[in-house]
């Protein structure tokens, strides 16, 4: 097939077409603001370069509202960016902190390990407070950043939705500096050996948070209903903490729209609790269902399990006999369709006894039903005891 023909312009037309390819008066003509916008469909990396056009387009850059398009420092080269980017493009909304590089790190904040401090002198430095100056920040991610000491320039974001603290071993802060972003919904904070303080706190932001999740953060303590009458709080993760209370004290009006939850083995009730007396866990497994039957949901705590503690005056060694099973001393939830119970178990799966929390099914008319069967497939799973 042969090609085609290319349409030979006439010589107005060719002067028309390249009179609107891109005429400067043209743009020159367009509003601050409307350059602003046009930036604002872009990611930064190219609207950092388009400002380079012309000083137009620079102070335009200025204004322009970045998309929530996530940008990383995790080298020197980004580093450099971000830190061109807080004057030439302060309206950033999403940024993630890594590790510069090696031999580099954040300048030392206040209060630092003077050991770990002495070990990177060498190391260059990055000013790291220069991020303050993104007021419009909606979204923080800092991750296993070179960071030691405190740095209280980092809480000051007034329209921060989302904060992200992972892997920063020597950053020190506390869960009260997080007034200063009153509009805080997702806190996600782990492996910080350095945050302290109460999970009580986080009350200046009842209003606004909906998700929170401190884990492997041993010096935060408090008592986990002091977030009770947080009205929008849907998840709660505290494992891994100091946090304590008791499980029992939950009443018809906390916690009431919470879709997910994790509590330490330090709270009465905890995942991996580790019970003194066998007598303290029917309240607590009761306590615990109502729980579930309120938030109409059985997967709450389906991954949870309970113990006895081996220093409890109730435990006792196993016989090591092949006869005899070993103790049963793992509590954990059972469920025969819609009929849920708890039960003591070893750790070669033989169970104990059901203890049924749901009423017994009518037999007349649910004999033959898929319920009735599971429940009699769980009867004969149970073993020695």
């Amino acid at each position: 097939m042969p090609p085609k023909k290319k349409t030979k312009l006439t010589r107005p037309q060719a002067a028309a077409a390249e009179d609107e390819e891109a005429d400067p008066a043209v743009v020159d003509q367009l509003d601050d603001n409307v350059i602003a916008i046009i930036f604002g469909c872009f990611p930064p990396e190219d609207t950092m370069r388009m400002r380079c056009v012309c000083k137009k387009w620079r102070e335009a850059a200025k204004t322009t509202i970045v998309p929530m398009a996530d940008f990383s420092v995790n080298s020197v080269l980004n580093y450099t960016a971000m830190a061109t980017m807080t004057t030439a493009l302060p309206n950033l909304m999403q940024l993630s902190i890594g590790g510069p590089g090696l031999f580099h790190k954040y300048i030392d904040g206040e209060d630092p390990d003077e050991e770990l401090a002495a070990e990177t002198a060498t190391y260059t430095p990055l000013d790291i407070d220069v991020i303050s100056n993104f007021r419009k920040l909606h979204r923080l991610n800092i991750d296993g950043a070179f960071m030691n000491g405190r740095y209280p320039a980092l809480f000051n974001f007034p329209l921060l939705e989302k904060l992200r603290i992972s892997l920063c071993c020597n950053f020190k802060w506390e869960l009260e500096m997080l007034s200063g972003f009153p509009l805080l919904r997702e806190l996600n904070v782990k492996y910080n050996r350095f945050l302290r303080g109460d999970i009580g706190s986080l009350n200046v932001l009842k209003h606004t948070l909906k998700k929170v999740k401190i884990f492997d953060c041993n010096n935060v303590k408090g008592d986990f209903m002091d977030l009770a009458d947080c009205p929008r709080l849907t998840v709660l993760n505290l494992d891994h903490t100091s946090v304590t209370g008791d499980v029992r004290d939950i009443g018809e009006n906390d916690f009431l729209h919470l879709e997910y939850i994790v509590l330490p083995k330090t709270v009465i009730g905890g995942r991996d609790y580790q019970f003194q007396l066998i007598s303290e866990v029917p309240s607590v497994m009761n306590a615990i269902y109502l729980w579930m039957r309120r938030n109409r949901d059985r997967e709450l705590f389906s991954d949870w399990r309970w113990y006895l503690s081996r220093d409890s005056p109730d435990w006792y060694d196993g016989y090591h006999d092949l006869n005899c099973p070993d103790h049963p001393f793992t509590v954990d939830f059972v469920q025969a369709r819609s009929r849920l119970g708890w039960q003591w178990r070893n750790e070669d799966g033989d169970f104990c006894e059901i203890n049924w929390l749901d009423p017994e099914p009518d037999r007349i008319c649910d004999a033959d039903t898929s319920s009735t069967r599971s429940l009699q497939s769980i009867q004969e799973e149970i073993g020695f005891y």
